[in-house]
């Protein structure tokens, strides 16, 4: 397949080009499309089917808005422990947790170096830190991550 060998960034930058060709061609020449008022106030919206987003009828933040999310105590046990641990502002297990996380992979929102932090989730039979981890943002966000950064879910708390 094409897609294999075409970078992820280039992809993800295709995409944004043929929705924002997408949109502007809805709006009409020169038109400009209307944010919905939840969108725009900040307000919470309800996830709905299909959108990837965890349990119908749970409350979704912006920062959220368009990801894969998972509220807290779907979580694995865990991940629990490390938002239990973070809340308390540690003792972490791990020299590396409340590190900064640099967000190379730009799966995440952009924001200046130093926003992000990350905190490791122990993997059950994992002789190392495994892949799972979970990552703060300065606003208040949570995201977790099961495959080292490739995919990341909004945690609803």
């Amino acid at each position: 397949m094409i897609f294999r060998t075409v970078p992820r960034s280039l992809l993800r930058l295709l995409g944004a080009v043929f929705l924002c060709a997408a949109l502007v061609g809805a709006a009409g020449c020169g038109g400009k499309t209307p944010a919905p008022a939840a969108a725009s106030a900040g307000v919470e919206r309800t996830a709905g089917p299909g959108t990837g987003e965890s349990t119908a009828g749970s409350a979704v933040p912006g920062w959220a808005e368009g990801m894969a999310a998972v509220r807290a105590e779907e979580l694995p046990r865990q991940a629990r422990e490390v938002l239990a641990l973070i809340d308390r502002g540690g003792p972490y297990p791990y020299r590396q947790d409340g590190t900064v996380f640099g967000n190379f992979e730009k799966v995440l929102p952009r924001q200046k170096r130093g926003y992000y932090h990350e905190y490791t989730v122990r993997t059950p039979g994992e002789r190392d830190r495994g892949a799972r981890r979970i990552v703060t943002g300065q606003g208040g966000e949570f995201f977790y991550t099961d495959d080292h950064y490739e995919t990341f879910k909004a945690v609803l708390r």
